[in-house]
């Protein structure tokens, strides 16, 4: 699995989010897309993180962004995840870790001590034509839509 760069080739990706529709990057072309890969439904870090993004939306539609979150959860978790923080965006469930392997975002993450294999919090900016254009790997959950924002 290699590392993708600022100035690669997003790579295409199918899912469905908690609503059970089916979403791909082809059909965002156009478009630019936040693409936010998060551990964990409803645990603190990815709450703060989600509801940052949810209190800044409207700002990141106007300025032309889509909004996508994408967890391991399955569309029944993210559905209740959405619901209980009426949250406007779509979370796409990826149990089997296919975009999150094809992000680079899986690997070794250490909590308290313990090291084990999980999602690793990034954040994709990806252009109108597929490329992205920003990583944001230090994720500060409290105040992401002001990192991408700037």
């Amino acid at each position: 699995m290699s590392k993708l760069s600022t100035g690669d080739k997003a790579p295409e990706f199918k899912g469905t989010d908690q609503s059970g529709k089916t979403l791909s990057l082809d059909q965002l072309k156009g478009s630019k897309v936040v693409l936010y890969f998060y551990p964990k439904d409803d645990t603190p870090g990815c709450t703060a993180e989600a509801c940052s993004l949810r209190d800044n939306y409207d700002r990141m539609l106007k300025l032309g962004y889509k909004v996508m979150g994408v967890s391991p959860d399955s569309e029944k978790s993210h559905q209740k995840f959405a619901e209980k923080y009426e949250l406007p965006f779509p979370l796409i469930a990826d149990p089997d870790k296919n975009i999150i392997q094809a992000y680079g975002v899986w690997g070794k993450k250490k909590f308290m001590g313990r090291e084990y294999e999980g999602v690793i919090r990034t954040t994709f900016i990806i252009d109108e034509n597929g490329i992205i254009s920003e990583i944001i790997e230090k994720v500060d959950t409290k105040k992401h839509a002001e990192q991408i924002l700037g």
